[in-house]
């Protein structure tokens, strides 16, 4: 694995996608609703969902640091 400091972006990635999996593997009905709400969303919004996203993962890394 060395000291290239790729462990720990490795590790949050597969998090990451266990994470983004959990709700289509659990709740596929919900899962493709919110879809579809979400595609008919505007860009504005879109961004605004993404920003909150974005500030959301920060906090969450800042509190387990």
């Amino acid at each position: 694995m060395g000291d290239s400091g790729g462990l720990p972006w490795g590790l949050a990635l597969g998090m990451m996608l266990v994470f983004e999996g959990l709700l289509p593997l659990i709740l596929p009905a919900a899962w493709r609703e919110t879809v579809t709400r979400i595609a008919g969303f505007g860009d504005g919004q879109i961004r605004f969902v993404g920003l909150l996203g974005v500030a959301l993962g920060l906090a969450v890394m800042m509190l387990f640091q």
